[in-house]
């Protein structure tokens, strides 16, 4: 979990510096060596060598070894007291600890009427902002427990009620300071200033169809991409400045509109479902529901190739590794990982569930969170390359079931079937983690389209 290197303040060595440790270590690596030699003779894909492959380690390792502690409580005194000495600490570790110990316990979060949580973000340490499909943006607040509706922007032109087909995403910029998401229609974006979420932009002109998902390319300039197979490049430049009444009352600003700074269709895309931007590769990476995948030149803005996906069936959510050099792509049952330079598939993991379809994904490190549409939560080990297990029942993975919601027919729906208010099985459309990875936030709703329904819960 923790690393420090420890200078001995008196004496030759430091108080970590015991014999038994290298005694120990060596026992490891012997087990190890006996685990590997006990697998089959199956040629694997991919093989991996560590430094603790080596038959003889160096002098300095072990000098390095003796000298270092691996108490967290040394990594906090040394930090405490500003000392020069080398530390580090995993960030994940918390996440995998908790996940490996079937620490987490969820907390409903009941949503009235509400339709289909789409879209989640973390605001802070206290409140979760998110989006639905009945065009609602909500914050919550995880210690009053209090939800709280933030009002959408409306274009300057009244358009046809079948444009308000939810929030399908929200994104905060690098700085935090700006938050993109679905306006009063979804054919518009919104940008809100953070932490305050006044309104102050109305992106608008691009897009003839529902915008599924924006990303952020700096402070200054996003992407958004739609159903109709454009993308279109913004740019928010907030002139804005406090202004005061008499009264000494903050004036609220007034919203501008913005309108694209280019726009270009996705070749051979058919309704682009998922935006990532690979800032170390200066390229942007789209996926459309046709099962393809589309890397853009972010500084000309230019489309350079297309790849088709070995599974093109359900493709709607992907992710990217925080070293850049993975990609996520959820299909009906499977995720693929795509090597980020190539394109090219390394791993199809399958899920556990046979045809749940993958809904939502993320990474943590090496362990990717999948959102299925059955009201599942798995947790994929890539370094393992399995499903993480569990520290309490090895022989079982770790999964997190989520609380069974409610769902809300249509009311031509219900009349005919004589369906009352009835339980089911979410599909986990998203899901974030807080900042120390101690924290998740789930949310969906029923699969069916024609189904109304909310489900949302909150795992610590």
């Amino acid at each position: 979990m923790a690393q420090t290197r420890r200078v001995p303040v008196f004496g030759s060595r430091p108080p970590c510096a015991y014999q038994s440790r290298l005694d120990e270590r060596s026992l490891q690596l012997r087990m190890a060596r006996l685990e590997r030699s006990r697998k089959s003779d199956k040629p694997e894909d991919f093989v991996c060598y560590e430094d603790s492959d080596e038959e003889e380690e160096s002098t300095m390792s072990l000098c390095t070894m003796l000298n270092s502690s691996y108490n967290f409580v040394d990594y906090i005194r040394n930090r405490e007291y500003g000392m020069r000495e080398y530390r580090s600490v995993n960030q994940n570790h918390g996440t995998r600890h908790i996940l490996t110990h079937d620490l987490f316990k969820e907390r409903s979060i009941p949503l009235k009427t509400m339709n289909k949580v789409f879209c989640s973000q973390w605001l802070s340490s206290k409140q979760i902002v998110f989006g639905t499909k009945c065009n609602k943006l909500m914050v919550y607040n995880v210690k009053s427990h209090e939800l709280d509706q933030i009002p959408s922007i409306k274009g300057r032109i009244d358009e046809a009620a079948d444009q308000q087909s939810g929030i399908h995403s929200l994104k905060i910029n690098p700085s935090r300071t700006l938050l993109a998401t679905g306006a009063y229609n979804s054919n518009e974006i919104a940008v809100y200033r953070l932490p305050t979420l006044d309104p102050i932009v109305l992106a608008e002109g691009a897009h003839k169809d529902w915008i599924f998902d924006i990303e952020w390319l700096d402070d200054e300039f996003f992407v958004s991409g739609s159903r109709d197979t454009k993308l279109a490049l913004w740019q928010v430049q907030d002139k804005y400045q406090e202004k005061y009444d008499s009264d000494g009352d903050l004036i609220q600003p007034v919203t501008q509109f913005l309108n694209p700074a280019v726009i270009r269709s996705c070749k051979t895309a058919q309704k682009v479902r998922a935006i990532t931007f690979n800032k170390s590769l200066k390229e942007m990476v789209t996926l459309s529901l046709n099962g393809y995948v589309h890397v853009w030149d972010v500084e000309r803005f230019r489309q350079r190739f297309s790849r088709r996906l070995s599974s093109c069936q359900d493709n709607v959510c992907m992710a990217m590794k925080n070293d850049s050099s993975l990609y996520a792509v959820g299909c009906r049952s499977y995720t693929l990982l795509l090597d980020s330079r190539t394109l090219h598939t390394i791993k199809k993991i399958p899920a556990r569930y046979s045809g749940c379809g993958i809904r939502s994904l993320s990474f943590q490190d090496n362990v990717i969170t999948i959102g299925t549409g059955v009201g599942v939560i798995m947790f994929y080990d890539i370094r393992a390359g399995k499903y993480l297990e569990s520290s309490i029942n090895s022989s079982r993975a770790v999964v997190l079931k989520t609380s069974r919601g409610y769902v809300y027919p249509d009311e031509d729906f219900m009349v005919d079937q004589g369906f009352q208010q009835v339980k089911y099985t979410p599909a986990i459309y998203t899901h974030c983690y807080d900042y120390s990875g101690t924290r998740l936030f789930s949310a969906g709703g029923p699969l069916p389209a024609n189904l109304c329904g909310n489900y949302a819960g909150l795992w610590q």
